[in-house]
């Protein structure tokens, strides 16, 4: 299994729209080929940082999703409102 965390930090006047979007998004990104799960955290004190973190079959699965047209059309709508770039980690447990 992979687990993928993605940090995000957004404009301040996205966060909520964010919100709606990956409301809208988690359902089809759960039930994508490969994928285990996928939660959306929120910084306890920086209201604008997120991260997402997915778990995935493996590494092709995740590569998959990521050049698949949800997640395109998806990170088209959120990528235009980082108010830093995102920074995002593949991991395996040990």
């Amino acid at each position: 299994m992979l687990t993928r965390i993605v940090k995000m930090q957004f404009e301040s006047a996205f966060t909520e729209d964010f919100k709606i979007i990956f409301k809208e998004v988690k359902p089809l990104i759960a039930n994508f080929e490969g994928c285990l799960g996928v939660k959306l955290l929120q910084h306890e004190t920086a209201s604008d940082i997120f991260f997402t973190i997915s778990y995935w079959e493996n590494a092709m699965a995740l590569e998959k999703y990521r050049n698949s047209a949800l997640f395109t059309n998806t990170w088209l709508k959120v990528k235009i409102n980082f108010a830093s770039k995102a920074e995002a980690w593949s991991l395996i447990e040990q």
